[in-house]
C-alpha cells in the first residue's frame, strides 16, 4: 500500500489493522473478514443481517480513497467512496448491525443507495414490484410521451411480463429474469413518439423481432418470443448463457 496516500494505514500495519484499531478507539463493534481475492488489499466487514454480504472496502491505488460496496442478494445496495477511515468504520458498523436503509441514508451521506434498496433486501418479488412502481412514476412524469405509459400498463397487465424485472434504456422497456446487473433481458419493447409502431426487440437496442401498430399487439408479440422456461425474476444475475 502506498505510504504517500495511506501513512496512517501503513503505520497501523495494514487496512484491517487500521480499521480494528480505530473501531476500538471509537468503541464501535466491527468484525473483519477477508476481502475478495481478485481485489488486492481489500477487506470485508461482516454483517449479521440476513441476505447481506460483507461490506467490501477497497483502497484506491492512484490517490487516497476507500471504495465501499454493500451487496444483498447479489445486488449493490450501497456504494460510495471516502478518504476518511472513520467514515469506513461508521458505515461498516451500520451495515454489519443490519441498520435499515432509511437510517443509513440519514447518517451516512457519502454513500449512494439503489433507489429500491429496501425492496431488494426483502427479496426478488419485492424488488420487481418496487421497480414497476418506479417506472410507472416515471411514466406519470412524462405526459408528453403517452406511448411509454401505455406500454407499461399493457405489459403489467400480462402476468408473465409482470413477474419480470423491468428496466429502461432510452425509453425502451426491457424485461429481465434477474433483479441485479448485468440484467438478463429476455425481450424488450420500444414505444415511438407520435403513435408510430412499437418495436419488439431481443435486447434493449438490438435484435429486431418485429413491430406492431398497437401496444396490445406488441405485448403479444413479445410474449410469443419469451422463452417458456422463463419464470419469476430471481435475485442477482442468473448467469444463464445465451
Amino acid at each position: 500500500m502506498n505510504s504517500e496516500f495511506y501513512p496512517d494505514v501503513v503505520e497501523a500495519g495494514g487496512l484491517a489493522a487500521a480499521l480494528e484499531q480505530l473501531a476500538a478507539d471509537l468503541r464501535v463493534p466491527l468484525v473483519l473478514v477477508p476481502g475478495q481475492k481478485e481485489v488486492p488489499e481489500s477487506v470485508g466487514i461482516a454483517t449479521t443481517a440476513p441476505g447481506r454480504l460483507p461490506l467490501l472496502v477497497v483502497p484506491r491505488t492512484d490517490t487516497r480513497g476507500f471504495q465501499l460496496i454493500g451487496r444483498a442478494g447479489d445486488v449493490d445496495i450501497v456504494t460510495g467512496a471516502t478518504r476518511e477511515l472513520r467514515d469506513v468504520v461508521e458505515a461498516g458498523a451500520a451495515w454489519g448491525a443490519g441498520t435499515a436503509v432509511p437510517r443509513m441514508r440519514e447518517t451516512l451521506p457519502f454513500l449512494r443507495f439503489d433507489p429500491i434498496a429496501e425492496a431488494h433486501e426483502r427479496g426478488p418479488a419485492a424488488a420487481v414490484a418496487a421497480q414497476w412502481d418506479l417506472l410507472r412514476e416515471k411514466a406519470a412524469g412524462a405526459p408528453n410521451f403517452p406511448e411509454f405509459g401505455l406500454l407499461l400498463e399493457a405489459a403489467y397487465a400480462e402476468p408473465r411480463l409482470r413477474q419480470l424485472f423491468p428496466f429502461t434504456s432510452h425509453w425502451t422497456v426491457a424485461f429481465s429474469s434477474c433483479t441485479g446487473r448485468p440484467y438478463r433481458d429476455e425481450v424488450a419493447i420500444t414505444p415511438q413518439y407520435g403513435g408510430g409502431p412499437y418495436l419488439v426487440l431481443r435486447h434493449p437496442n438490438t435484435g429486431m423481432l418485429g413491430e406492431a401498430p398497437a401496444v396490445e399487439e406488441a405485448v403479444a408479440l413479445a410474449l410469443a418470443h419469451l422463452p417458456e422456461s422463463v419464470g419469476p425474476a430471481v435475485a442477482g444475475f442468473t448467469g444463464r448463457p445465451d
